[in-house]
């Protein structure tokens, strides 16, 4: 049987291009090597990446893995620029290649406050971003309320694919880590470099919540701040955390009981969330934050680790308070988090039990071994929207073949 063959563009090597690019194809390819064929490829425009000429295009560029694909799958924006990403995608079409464009936050505009949002202003981020939009024959986002805000730019099929998990990496699968003491809550926090206005939501909190509870009977676990490798000088992500650091523990008196974690790579998360008992996820209401996936909740539900949150972005699809977590509206005031925060610190039965049950919704719907086939059955359905009739024929059957293979 002739395979589909796909070429997989990912934006580079971090979390969010792991998440939507590396893992679900590597994982697709792992379950269905019978019906996939697949390449990666972060440069397939050729560019030179070292040396003098770094940076220039390698004369004669032949596109071998662009003229192979069947589908090119682009990710984000490309490490090499917002112009190369759309090259990639123009390239793609002027190969009769079916496009496929993936992205977990791309507006067309940023808010005020984002580090990024100068440079999106300046290099016409928006309008590129509209390019890819509209010159792709499928659009994915992460979530309804994104998919609505882009639906006027997309020319083809747009289509919500949430984030998963592979459950099945050793990372996933570590032990949980035993409390110290009886009674000992750990809250954890995970975030990158672009929540400075997130954590002002939360600036103080800690505090209020020590006095009501005992600083002795909990301690607040912030991951994500970048390492600093020998030789390294400190740049500005190091000085974003500082920051978080003075907001975060606003107030703060007494005997320390907070630390401050590097970050890890993406394939190795579980180690973060075998340490938590209670998880945060402050963001302030913007476009931007109300776009985002619900990633967090795939992480927490593999540990059985209660997610309150902000509801903001699409949590209220998967958290219900008292159920599986709470949601703290954008609009209430630092006190309404100390109130949720103390009563899920003190009831250890509601607090578990509430774990438990993200748990159960976290394996039904976000363990990648058990989804990742819909993205098959996207694939399908678009090659015959898009009358990508060649295509189509290589997925028509595929559900007998997944089951005679299985």
């Amino acid at each position: 049987m002739d395979r589909l063959k796909i070429l997989v563009v990912p934006a580079n090597d971090g979390g969010c291009a792991y998440y939507r690019a590396w893992a679900p194809f590597q994982k697709l390819l792992e379950l269905y090597p019978h019906l996939l064929e697949m390449r990666f490829d972060k440069n397939p425009l050729g560019i030179i990446e070292e040396g003098e000429q770094a940076g220039q295009w390698k004369e004669d560029w032949d596109f071998e893995n662009m003229k192979w694909a069947d589908v090119v799958f682009v990710h984000n924006i490309c490490n090499w620029g917002a112009p190369y990403t759309g090259r990639v995608i123009g390239k793609a079409k002027e190969f009769g290649k079916f496009v496929h464009y993936d992205t977990d936050d791309l507006l067309t505009e940023l808010y005020d406050g984002h580090r990024l949002k100068q440079v999106y202003e300046e290099q016409g981020l928006s309008d590129t971003t509209k390019f890819y939009y509209n010159n792709s024959d499928l659009v994915t986002v992460t979530q309804i309320k994104f998919a609505e805000r882009v639906k006027d730019f997309c020319g083809g099929v747009l289509a919500v694919v949430k984030n998963a998990v592979d459950y099945n990496l050793d990372c996933w699968n570590v032990p949980k880590a035993p409390s110290p003491r009886k009674r000992f809550v750990r809250i954890g926090w995970a975030g990158g470099i672009h929540h400075e206005e997130d954590v002002k939501e939360f600036a103080g909190v800690p505090h209020f919540v020590n006095q009501k509870v005992g600083r002795e009977n909990i301690s607040w676990d912030f991951y994500g701040r970048p390492p600093i490798a020998e030789g390294q000088k400190r740049d500005w992500q190091h000085d974003v955390w500082d920051n978080y650091e003075r907001i975060l523990m606003r107030g703060f008196k007494g005997a320390r009981n907070y630390n401050i974690f590097n970050a890890l790579p993406a394939d190795h998360y579980g180690a973060i969330y075998s340490r938590m008992d209670i998880a945060i996820a402050p963001l302030q209401m913007n476009p931007f934050n109300d776009s985002k996936s619900e990633i967090k909740v795939a992480e927490c539900g593999r540990y059985s680790v209660p997610l309150i949150a902000s509801d903001v972005g699409c949590y209220s699809e998967t958290i219900q308070n008292g159920v599986t977590g709470y949601l703290i509206s954008p609009e209430a005031s630092k006190s309404e988090w100390v109130k949720v925060l103390t009563k899920v610190i003190r009831d250890k039965k509601h607090r578990i039990n509430m774990g438990q049950n993200l748990n159960k919704l976290s394996d039904m719907y976000f363990d990648l071994n058990k989804v990742a086939v819909k993205r098959l059955e996207l694939y399908r359905e678009c090659f015959k929207v898009r009358e990508y009739d060649e295509l189509y024929k290589k997925l028509e059957n595929y559900e007998q073949t997944i089951y005679q293979n299985s």
